[in-house]
């Protein structure tokens, strides 16, 4: 690990001899910027669990689809020009099956939800399955940039036409095998299935049919993505709260106890993995987050005057962002569904909460760049990425 962690620092102070004289002189250590990040606790996984995580996101996989795999599902960040392609499934099927969930998700999707306003397509300093921030580690050795999955017509079309279907479906059919519910509990059951598809209409106009190639762009995809996903929560939270409500105890534990086959889990290894997914990390300074790209911003177009000013207060909203999201990072993870989807309520309006914090500042720092900044801008990760 010491290893690794100087290599790294070697690595950010070459690029940063490239950049020259102009480039800031207090700037964040790679090592640093890793462990700067929601992320950071899940790097030190065994190697099995960081290459599963790895196959699962580069192939950008939707959550069932990697627990035919027999793999935890990971967050997915883009598919094509897609935001959070499977945030109908993976909020609703984390509410119902949240160990069948890589333990980092959430981690996860703040990190990539920060990196991509800065970074585009992909942080250099993503810290998510890879045993290096600056590696991608493929089959075979050797490592390379990680790229946006892809995504075909047909799948697009699915994703956003008809989230409700197909590998984004419900698990409706569990559930009521599982609680085996009374004549009263089946119209309860009836209600929540109408609140899943009212759900998943929103989602049919949150999805972008072409790439957003500046940052704001980015910025508005994702607020249309997290807006669209935490209205859907709020029209299926009423309908789920009334018909778990109804269930007896043991309808209760045998509905908690729902979760696809993707290995032997006992009950004491059920509850490790959810202690994993705690808010260990949460209230340490996020460097990686909020002074790298700032650092990396300057080095890249070296502002000044009013310039700096935008910038500046681009930094300090990001910062404040973050904070945001800190603040809703929980202390465990519920044990029912119920408590599961207001833990989600709560996480999505946090990010929601921050964009909108920088969403005025970074419109004003890019309207203050040139032609040729705001190019350098839009592909920063490529200028500036290791």
């Amino acid at each position: 690990m010491l290893d690794r962690e100087q290599r790294a620092q070697q690595s950010d102070l070459a690029r940063q001899q490239r950049l020259g004289p102009q480039a800031p002189a207090a700037t964040v250590a790679a090592a640093g910027a890793a462990r700067g990040r929601f992320g950071a606790h899940f790097r030190e996984r065994p190697l099995a669990q960081t290459q599963a995580a790895l196959v699962a996101r580069q192939s950008g996989w939707a959550p069932r689809q990697a627990w035919r795999h027999r793999h935890p599902a990971v967050f997915v960040a883009w598919l094509g020009p897609v935001f959070w392609p499977y945030a109908y499934s993976d909020i609703f099927d984390y509410t119902f099956w949240s160990y069948a969930y890589e333990p980092g998700y959430w981690a996860y999707a703040y990190d990539d939800f920060v990196d991509t306003v800065f970074w585009g397509d992909d942080s250099p300093y993503s810290a998510y399955a890879s045993t290096n921030p600056n590696d991608y580690p493929q089959a075979g050795g050797g490592t390379r940039a990680r790229q946006r999955a892809s995504a075909s017509p047909q799948t697009l079309q699915q994703l956003c036409g008809t989230p409700d279907k197909g590998v984004t479906a419900w698990p409706l059919d569990d559930i009521t095998s599982a609680v085996r519910p009374t004549a009263e509990q089946r119209a309860l059951l009836d209600a929540l299935k109408t609140a899943a598809a009212n759900a998943a209409g929103v989602f049919k106009d949150s999805c972008a049919d072409t790439y957003a190639l500046t940052p704001p762009g980015r910025l508005r995809a994702m607020m249309n993505r997290v807006s669209a996903t935490l209205d859907a929560v709020k029209i299926v939270r009423p309908a789920l709260e009334n018909f778990y409500n109804s269930l007896s105890d043991e309808q209760q534990a045998r509905f908690n106890a729902l979760g696809p086959n993707i290995g032997d889990r006992s009950p004491r290894q059920q509850e490790a993995g959810a202690q994993e997914g705690s808010a260990e990390g949460c209230g340490d300074p996020k460097s990686g987050l909020t002074q790298l790209p700032i650092q990396r911003i300057e080095a890249v177009l070296h502002p000044a005057g009013k310039q700096k000013e935008a910038l500046d207060r681009l930094g300090e909203a990001t910062a404040k962002g973050v904070e945001g999201l800190q603040a809703a990072c929980p202390n465990d993870v519920p044990l029912t569904p119920v408590g599961r989807l207001e833990a989600m309520q709560h996480r999505l309006e946090a990010m929601l909460q921050a964009a909108k914090l920088v969403e005025p500042a970074l419109d004003e720092f890019y309207a203050t760049l040139s032609s040729e900044q705001k190019a350098r801008f839009n592909t920063l990760q490529q200028l500036a990425g290791p």
